[in-house]
C-alpha cells in the first residue's frame, strides 16, 4: 500500500512544482489539471484498497499529458544524476540499470563519446547547465574606499579636519573659515581615491589572471576522437580520459580503467586514496587522480616579512619624531613663545579664548599626525603590489603565469635551480630513431624481414600496454595520436612503421589487469588474454636497464628464443649505453606466456609476473634539445645561479643531454662528484649529502623523493632554491622549494597547484626569463625604498628642527599630504614599472641573508637627504632676506623646492649603482608621463590653489631658483656614486639587526 501511495504522490509532487514564469492563463490550466490529476490519484488509491470489488472504469482523455519541465529528449534528469553521485548509492545505480544505462539515457556512446557538433553541445548546456562555478562577486570600488577609511591615521586626520573646519567657520565665517579644514578634507579624499583606484585595478587584474589559471585543459572523447578541451567546455554525457595527476573536472561515473586511485582529501578530509572501479564507480569534481588511469562519464557540471619589518621600523621613527614635534609645539604655545601674523603672543593665559586654544591645539595635532602619515611608508606595500602586478602581467607575455605574488620577488634571490630534462631542456617532440631486435639493429625499411609472430607480440605490447590512443579519421586525413610524448612516439612508430591495427587488437584481446606506469618503478605492465586460443600473456614496457634485469632470455632477429646469461646481458647493457650516449631515451619491451591460473576473470590479481621474461626488443627515442637552452643556462650561470639537472633517465642519457645544454662540462663526470644516480644520493649519510650536494650538476635515475632530498639539502646549506616539476609526485619538492615552477603543457594539475609559477611553454629559457624578472622586481622595490627613505628623512628632519627652533612647521598638513601622494602613489608607479635589463644578470644572486637596504642605497639616500635638509633649513631661516620675500612666500619656496627635489631625485633612484641615470629612459613612457603629471600638478598647487594649499604665487625668478636648487640633486647623485662602499653591511659594524 505504501509503495502505491509513494508512486502516486511522487508525480503529484513534481506537478505542484510548476515553473514560476507561467502566464496567468497557463496558471489557471495548471490548477485545473492538478485538481483533475489529484482526484484520479485518490480514486485509484481507493480502488486498489478494495480488492474484491468490481473495478470501476474511468475514461482517460488522451490529451491530458502535460509536462511543465522543458523536454530536452534525455531519459534522465539532472536531479537524479546529481543525487546519484552525491549519495554514492551503488544500489540505486543498479536499479537504474548501471553506468551503461545512464550513458544510454544521456545519448552517449561509451566508446566514441558524444557527437562533436555544436547543436548537441548547446542542447546539453540547456538541459544540464555549464561546467562553471558560481564565483563570489568581485569587490566593488566602494569596498576599497571603505577599507581605506579604516586606517587609524586617516580617522585622526578626518577628526582634525572636522575640528579645524568647525573652528575656522566659527572664527572667520563660512566664506573664509572653511579653507584650512576643507583643504585637509580634499587632500585626504585625494589620497584615498588614488590608493583605492590603484587597489581596485590590481584586484580586477588578479581576477583575470585567476580565470586563466583555472582554465584547465581536459582530455575527452568526442565522435571517436580524443581531444583536449577547456574544463569550462565539458558537458554532461562527455567521456573524459583521466591519468595520474589529473584533476577530476566534474562529477561522474567510472566507465573503464585500471588501478585508479583518487585523493578525495580536499572534499572529505580523508588522507587515504580512494579506489574507483566498477564496484565503487563515483567521481567527485575537484578530486585528484594519484594512480592508474580511467575513462569517466560526466553526470553533472558545477564546477612578505622583511618589508613589514622595514615599514614598522620607519613608522616607529616617524611616530617618535611626531610625538616630539607635538610636545615641543605644545610647550612653546603654552609658555607664550609663539606669535601670530601680527607679532602678538598667541597664548596669554586666562585672557586667551577657549576657542582659540582648542583651534591652535587642533592645528598642532594635525601637523604632528601628518608627519606620521608622511613617515609611515604606506606607499611601500603599494609599490610592492604595483611592481609585482606589473611584472605578473608582463611575465604572462614571457610564458610565465605567476600563481603567488611573492614568488616574483623570491625568484630574484634564487641561487640554485633544479630542473627536469624532458620538455624543459628538450623539445618534448619524441621520435623512435633506433630499434634493436636481439643484438641486431633494424632500419625503418627492413622491418618486413622480422618474423610475423615477433611483430604480433610487439603489436600487443604497444597497443594494450599504453595510456595513449589512436584515431583514424574516415576522411583520409592524418592519423592522430594522443597521450604522453613517449606514448605518442611509440604508438606512431608501431602504427606507421610496424603496421599495427590498434582497434582490431583491442577487439581480439581481453585485458585482465594493468599495472600503471609510475616514476618510482619506471615501468608498466599488462595481463591479457587472446580470444583466439584463450592463452594468457603478460607484457612489460619501461626503462631498458630495469626491464633487462627482469629477463632470462631474448628473441633474436629470426624469432628464436635464446638464453640471456651474464655475458649476453653485458652486451645488451653496452647497446643501451651506446644509445644513451647518443642522447636517446631507451625503452625495452618484454613478454611471457603465463600459467592457466590467470584464465579466469581474476580481478583480484594485483601483481603481474615480473621475472623470467623474454626480451622482445629495444627502441631508442630521440628528444632534441631546445635551441635557446644552452644560452639560457649560460646566462643563469653567469648571473651566479647554479643549474642542476634532475632526471629519471639513465646516467648516460643524462650526461649527454647535460653536456649538450652546457650544464655539465666535458671534463666533469661521476668520479668528480658532478654526476650521481638517485639511489647513490639517497644512500649517502646526511653529512655526506650536505658535503657533496654543491658539486652535483646531474642526478640521473632519480625518484621524486630524491629531488625532495636534494632541495632540503640545498636549503640547509643556505641556498634559495627553485625547482621545476611536472608530475604528481613532484608536488612535495615543489612545495618544499622556495619557488616551485610547474610545467604548463606536460604538468599535472597536482603539480600546478603545488607550484608558485607555471611555465606555460615548458621551456627552460622561460625559467631564465623569470629569474631576470624576479631580480627586476627586487631591484624596483629597492629603488622605491631608496626614494621614499630620502623623502622620509628630509621631511622629518626639516619639520622637527623647525618646530624645535622656530615653533612652527614650514610644511602644512595639506602640503605634507601632497608630498605623501607624490611619494606613495606616483613614485611607486614611476619606479615600480621599470623593465628588466641584461645588467641585472651581471650581478650575483641576492640570498636571504643579504640586507634589503644595501650600503650603496644608504650612501645614495643619505647624500640626497642631507643636501635637501641643508637647502630647506637655509630657506627656513635665511630665505626671507635672501629672496626679500614675505613669510608666506618663503614657506611656498620651501614647499616648492622640496617637491621639485623629489621629482629630480626620482631620476637618481632609477639606477642604484650606474652613473648614467638617463639610460633607457625613453623606453619607459609611464615614468616620463608621471614626472610630467607631477610637475603640472605642482604648478597648479602653487599658482592656482592658493587657499587650498596655503601657498603664494611665485615669479619666474623664484621658480627658476627652486628648479636650480632641485636640479643640484643630479650632480650630487653622480658624484656620490664614485665613493666606494664596503661589502659588509653597515649595521653589522654597529651590531644591529639588518633591516
Amino acid at each position: 500500500m505504501s509503495s502505491i501511495l509513494l508512486a502516486i504522490l511522487d508525480p503529484i509532487d513534481s506537478l505542484l512544482l510548476a515553473p514560476g514564469t507561467l502566464s496567468r492563463a497557463n496558471k489557471r490550466w495548471h490548477s485545473a489539471f492538478v485538481t483533475i490529476y489529484c482526484s484520479r490519484a485518490l480514486l485509484s488509491l481507493f480502488n486498489n484498497s478494495l480488492p474484491h470489488k468490481k473495478k470501476i472504469e474511468v475514461s482517460r482523455s488522451p490529451f491530458f499529458t502535460v509536462d511543465f519541465k522543458p523536454d530536452y529528449g534525455f531519459k534522465i534528469d539532472q536531479a537524479i544524476l546529481t543525487k546519484l553521485v552525491k549519495d554514492k548509492d551503488v544500489d540505486n545505480l543498479q536499479d537504474i540499470g548501471g553506468v551503461l544505462r545512464v550513458a544510454s539515457s544521456l545519448e552517449t556512446n561509451v566508446e566514441f563519446g558524444i557527437p562533436a557538433d555544436l547543436v548537441d553541445i548547446d542542447h546539453r548546456h540547456e538541459a544540464f547547465g555549464q561546467n562553471t562555478y558560481e564565483r563570489p562577486p568581485t569587490k566593488s570600488f566602494f569596498n576599497f574606499i571603505v577599507e581605506a577609511f579604516k586606517d587609524l591615521t586617516i580617522f585622526i586626520l578626518l577628526g582634525c579636519a572636522a575640528l579645524s573646519l568647525a573652528f575656522g567657520i566659527k572664527e572667520h565665517g563660512i566664506k573664509e573659515g572653511w579653507y584650512d579644514g576643507g583643504s585637509i578634507f580634499v587632500a585626504i579624499f585625494l589620497v584615498i581615491v588614488v590608493s583605492s583606484t590603484s587597489n581596485f585595478r590590481q584586484n580586477r587584474q588578479f581576477d583575470k589572471l585567476s580565470e586563466v589559471s583555472n582554465n584547465i585543459q581536459v582530455d575527452v572523447v568526442r565522435a571517436g576522437r580524443r581531444q583536449q578541451i577547456s574544463v569550462f567546455e565539458i558537458v554532461v554525457g562527455d567521456v573524459v580520459c583521466l591519468k595520474i595527476g589529473d584533476q577530476v573536472p566534474a562529477d561522474g561515473l567510472f566507465l573503464d580503467g585500471h588501478s585508479l586511485q583518487v585523493d578525495e582529501s580536499s572534499m572529505t578530509g580523508e588522507s587515504d586514496p580512494v579506489e574507483v572501479d566498477c564496484s565503487h564507480p563515483f567521481f567527485i569534481s575537484g578530486t585528484k587522480v594519484v594512480d592508474g588511469y580511467a575513462r569517466m562519464l560526466v553526470t553533472s557540471t558545477p564546477l612578505q616579512a622583511r618589508l613589514n619589518k622595514l615599514t614598522s621600523t620607519i613608522g616607529k621613527v616617524g611616530l617618535a619624531v611626531a610625538f616630539l614635534v607635538l610636545l615641543v609645539l605644545l610647550v612653546r604655545y603654552f609658555t607664550g613663545n609663539t606669535k601670530d601674523e601680527k607679532g602678538n603672543r598667541e597664548f596669554n593665559g586666562s585672557k586667551t579664548k577657549v576657542d582659540d586654544i582648542v583651534n591652535t591645539v587642533v592645528k598642532i595635532v594635525a601637523a604632528a599626525i601628518t608627519i606620521v602619515v608622511v613617515a609611515i611608508p604606506e606607499g611601500l606595500p603599494l609599490a610592492v603590489t604595483l611592481t609585482l602586478a606589473y611584472s605578473m602581467k608582463r611575465m604572462m607575455a614571457d610564458q610565465a603565469m605567476v600563481r603567488k605574488l611573492s614568488a616574483c620577488e623570491t625568484m630574484g634571490s634564487a641561487t640554485t635551480i633544479c630542473t627536469d630534462k624532458t620538455g624543459t631542456l628538450t623539445l618534448n617532440q619524441m621520435k623512435v630513431t633506433k630499434f634493436w631486435l636481439g643484438k641486431e639493429s633494424f632500419l625503418a625499411n627492413a622491418y618486413s624481414s622480422i618474423a610475423p609472430y615477433i611483430l604480433e607480440l610487439f603489436h600487443e605490447g604497444v597497443a594494450l600496454n599504453t595510456t595513449g590512443s589512436v584515431f583514424k579519421p574516415n576522411s583520409g586525413s592524418e592519423i592522430e595520436f594522443s597521450g604522453s610524448p613517449t606514448e605518442k612516439a611509440i604508438l606512431s612508430w608501431a602504427v606507421l612503421e610496424l603496421n599495427m591495427e590498434m582497434k582490431q587488437l583491442k577487439q581480439s584481446r581481453t585485458i585482465i589487469f594493468i599495472e600503471a606506469f609510475n616514476s618510482k618503478k619506471k615501468r608498466s605492465g599488462v595481463l591479457m588474454r587472446r580470444m583466439v586460443d584463450n592463452t594468457t600473456h603478460v607484457h612489460w614496457k619501461g626503462a631498458a636497464e630495469m626491464i633487462l634485469k627482469m629477463c632470462s632470455s631474448y628473441y633474436d632477429a629470426s624469432g628464436i628464443i635464446k638464453y640471456l646469461d651474464d655475458v649476453e646481458k653485458m652486451k645488451f647493457e653496452q647497446i643501451i649505453e651506446g644509445m644513451a650516449a647518443s642522447s636517446l631515451r631507451c625503452i625495452a619491451f618484454a613478454h611471457k606466456e603465463v600459467s592457466e591460473e590467470y584464465n579466469g576473470d581474476d580481478k583480484e590479481c594485483k601483481k603481474l609476473e615480473d621475472d623470467g621474461l623474454i626480451l622482445l626488443g629495444l627502441v631508442g627515442i630521440k628528444d632534441p634539445c631546445r635551441s635557446g637552452v644552452k644560452k639560457a643556462v649560460e646566462d643563469c650561470q653567469y648571473a651566479g645561479v647554479n643549474i642542476k639537472m634532475i632526471t629519471g633517465d639513465n646516467i648516460f642519457t643524462a650526461k649527454a643531454i647535460a653536456t649538450e645544454c652546457g650544464i655539465l662540462a666535458p671534463s666533469q663526470d661521476s668520479l668528480s662528484g658532478a654526476v650521481v644516480e638517485g639511489e647513490e644520493f639517497r644512500n649517502y649519510t646526511p653529512e655526506e649529502r650536505l658535503e657533496k650536494v654543491d658539486k652535483i650538476c646531474v642526478m640521473a635515475r632519480s625518484s621524486p623523493f630524491d629531488k625532495l632530498l636534494m632541495v632540503e639539502c640545498l636549503k640547509q646549506k643556505g641556498h634559495v632554491v627553485a625547482v621545476t616539476g611536472d608530475g604528481t609526485n613532484d608536488a612535495p619538492a615543489l612545495k618544499e622549494a622556495d619557488i616551485g615552477l610547474s610545467m604548463g603543457i606536460q604538468g599535472t594539475e597536482v603539480a600546478k597547484e603545488s607550484s608558485d609559477i607555471v611555465i606555460l611553454d615548458d621551456n627552460f629559457a622561460s625559467v631564465a626569463t623569470v629569474v631576470m624578472w624576479g631580480r627586476c622586481v627586487y631591484n624596483n622595490i629597492q629603488k622605491f625604498i631608496q626614494f621614499q627613505l630620502t623623502v622620509n628623512v628630509a621631511a622629518l628632519a626639516i619639520n622637527f628642527v623647525a618646530a624645535v627652533s622656530a615653533g612652527e612647521v614650514p610644511l602644512t598638513a595639506v602640503q605634507l599630504l601632497w608630498v605623501n601622494l607624490i611619494m606613495d602613489t606616483l613614485g611607486a608607479l614611476a619606479l615600480a614599472t621599470e623593465k628588466p635589463t641584461k645588467e641585472l644578470m651581471e650581478k650575483p644572486a641576492v640570498g636571504w641573508t643579504e640586507p634589503l637596504i644595501t650600503n650603496i642605497m644608504w650612501r645614495n639616500l643619505l647624500a640626497q637627504a642631507l643636501y635637501q635638509i641643508a637647502i630647506l633649513l637655509t630657506l627656513q631661516f635665511k630665505g626671507k632676506p635672501i629672496f626679500d620675500v614675505t613669510e608666506k612666500v618663503k614657506d611656498t619656496l620651501i614647499f616648492n623646492t622640496f617637491v621639485l627635489c623629489q621629482v629630480f631625485n626620482e631620476f637618481n633612484a632609477r639606477k642604484l649603482e650606474k652613473k648614467n641615470v638617463f639610460k633607457g629612459i625613453h623606453r619607459n613612457r609611464l615614468f616620463l608621463g608621471i614626472i610630467a603629471i607631477t610637475i603640472v600638478l605642482q604648478v597648479v598647487m602653487v599658482e592656482f590653489l592658493k587657499k587650498f594649499a596655503d601657498t603664494e604665487r611665485l615669479n619666474w625668478v623664484q621658480w627658476c631658483s627652486c628648479i636650480g636648487l632641485a636640479a643640484v640633486t643630479w650632480p650630487i647623485g653622480w658624484i656620490v656614486k664614485w665613493i666606494p662602499v664596503p661589502q659588509r653591511p653597515i649595521f653589522s659594524y654597529l651590531k644591529m639587526k639588518k633591516i
